[in-house]
């Protein structure tokens, strides 16, 4: 069992923050969105990555060297991006015959990761949306096998959205249904698509499983990713570095704190992650993402997502206020 695991997107809808850094190495409830997805899989008995980089691939490679050093690594690059379904065809001779699971690099879910890798048939994980004209759709009968899979449908016939999770057992098929769609300049808006390749398994009688995720945490945007912050630090507790004794500071869980941090004079929390070194300083933070070597000072943050190696500065104001009285310092 190989895992394979496309990061050669470049974020578009996380700019500026991935103009310097990937999407998939973002932080997330004291981890990183890639972390996350490593650390699922290795837990549950995988031990061989395949990642597909592109767009700031030498971070990524940094980042699971550096992190994952037990781990038997292969790095691709795709350094043309037509989709996800190229760069699965990418790996072909990495993964040979063996049987592999799928992960997009920003698909974070809740699932039984050792029920999907030991199933006895291929398994695309699905999760009920509201409106899934933007996603994969699995229709499935009621045996729970896929009938058929479409990338964007514009009059769904199902809600089950295919989360990006893919656990394949028949590899030499789905391959060479990638190879003659791209043979055949067969392609969904513009890309090459994994959809249209399990739907040419599928078509072929090649039996598919559908099985539902407890949750699926949207990493797409800012509005969405801080969501996932706070819902995963609810969910995984509060991580504070042992090291850390801040002085002056209120701590209203859930935090994650890495280590090397250095606040003072400050509130922070709930719903709050910050990165390693961070330096912050008679301030007030809750419901926000800081990335590593930040150093923020007389600031009031919320709802906010602040990249690494940032300086921020606010005001400071000494208020002699009496009753009655209503103050508006400026707009947020």
């Amino acid at each position: 069992m190989k895992a394979i695991i496309p990061v050669a997107g470049a974020g578009t809808k996380l700019r500026p923050h991935t103009y310097t850094q990937p999407k998939a190495l973002i932080p997330l409830a004291g981890k990183s969105i890639l972390g996350i997805i490593i650390d699922q899989l290795v837990d549950a008995g995988v031990n061989e990555f395949i990642f597909i980089i592109g767009y700031l691939g030498d971070k990524i490679q940094d980042f699971v060297e550096e992190k994952y050093p037990h781990l038997q690594t292969h790095f691709i690059q795709q350094n043309d991006r037509l989709g996800i379904g190229h760069a699965i065809l990418l790996t072909r001779e990495k993964v040979a015959d063996d049987e592999v699971i799928i992960v997009l690099g920003d698909s974070i879910c809740e699932y039984d990761v050792r029920g999907v890798i030991e199933s006895s048939q291929s398994v695309l994980c699905v999760k009920r949306v509201d409106d899934p004209r933007d996603f994969g759709v699995a229709e499935i009968g009621e045996d729970g096998v896929i009938t058929r899979v479409v990338e964007k449908p514009q009059i769904p016939k199902s809600n089950m959205a295919l989360v990006g999770i893919y656990r394949i057992r028949e590899t030499p098929l789905m391959f060479e249904c990638l190879d003659n769609n791209l043979k055949q300049g067969l392609t969904s808006y513009g890309e090459f698509n994994l959809t249209d390749a399990l739907e040419c398994m599928i078509g072929g009688g090649t039996l598919i499983k559908a099985v539902k995720v407890q949750n699926w945490f949207d990493c797409g945007k800012k509005e969405t990713l801080l969501e996932s912050n706070a819902t995963l630090l609810r969910k995984m507790g509060q991580n504070i570095s042992a090291e850390h004794q801040f002085e002056n500071t209120i701590i209203i869980p859930p935090v994650s704190i890495a280590s090397g941090c250095d606040i003072t004079n400050s509130i922070i929390g709930p719903n709050v992650s910050i990165g390693e070194c961070v330096t912050i300083t008679d301030s007030i933070i809750k419901d926000s993402i800081i990335g590593s070597f930040a150093d923020l000072k007389d600031i009031v943050l919320t709802h906010s997502l602040i990249g690494s190696d940032t300086e921020v500065r606010g005001e400071s104001r000494s208020l002699n206020i009496g009753d009655n009285t209503e103050i508006d310092l400026g707009k947020r």
